[in-house]
């Protein structure tokens, strides 16, 4: 049974990914099981990046600097920068606060390639799409405190994917998540990713899946 029910727009304009930066299209419309009402975005607009990189600071939220890259990445980094590598952000919004619940991001990136605070400076500056001759792309996904734990993001996620993959449906999907991050592990396997041991770093406690 879903926890969100997600109504799809119907009668969109044609877009093309990734769209050009703080342009959004609203793909859905979603309601908890708690009655929440959400919009569901591609695209991320100023206001939405002033809140990520809000939240990527805060040092309160435990689970989201233990887990992300996202204080270097989005905090202490520029939204600028990091949407040049051609990433494509999905937004879930509270429409009652004007509030980021959510967001998952796709884009291409070799099989396996870690997050940032693993990566040396020579790693940084490869160029990823010519290591990535077997067009993997990457899904991330974060939820922020107020609406996690709140059984949003299974639907939210396989909702993105859909999506996604109707606009590159030659890609393959992987992502990654420490070891001890043991929801993370859970939510990718609810969709539908399993573990790669060939591209896993288990000495680092390093897990890679694939879908």
């Amino acid at each position: 049974m879903a926890n969100m029910e997600i109504t799809p727009k119907s009668n969109l304009e044609p877009f093309s990914l990734p769209l050009l930066i703080y342009n959004t299209v609203v793909i859905g419309e979603a309601t908890s099981k708690e009655g929440k009402q959400f919009s569901i975005f591609i695209g991320l607009d100023k206001n939405m990046a002033t809140q990520l990189k809000a939240l990527s600071l805060d040092e309160s939220d435990v689970e989201l600097q233990k887990n992300t890259s996202d204080l270097k990445r989005f905090g202490e980094g520029s939204y600028e920068d990091w949407y040049k590598k051609n990433r494509t952000p999905f937004a879930l919004f509270d429409n009652a606060t004007n509030t980021l619940a959510a967001i998952i991001w796709f884009g291409s990136k070799p099989l396996g390639r870690k997050s940032l605070k693993h990566l040396s400076s020579e790693q940084l500056a490869e160029d990823e799409t010519k290591l990535n001759s077997e067009n993997w792309h990457t899904i991330s996904y974060r939820s922020y405190p107020g609406f996690r734990g709140k059984g949003l993001m299974k639907d939210f996620g396989s909702f993105a994917i859909g999506v996604y993959i109707r606009k590159f449906p030659n890609i393959k999907l992987w992502t990654s998540t420490n070891e001890e991050n043991t929801a993370g592990t859970a939510y990718a396997s609810a969709l539908g990713f399993k573990l790669n041991e060939e591209a896993s770093d288990r000495k680092n406690n390093w897990l890679v899946m694939i879908k």
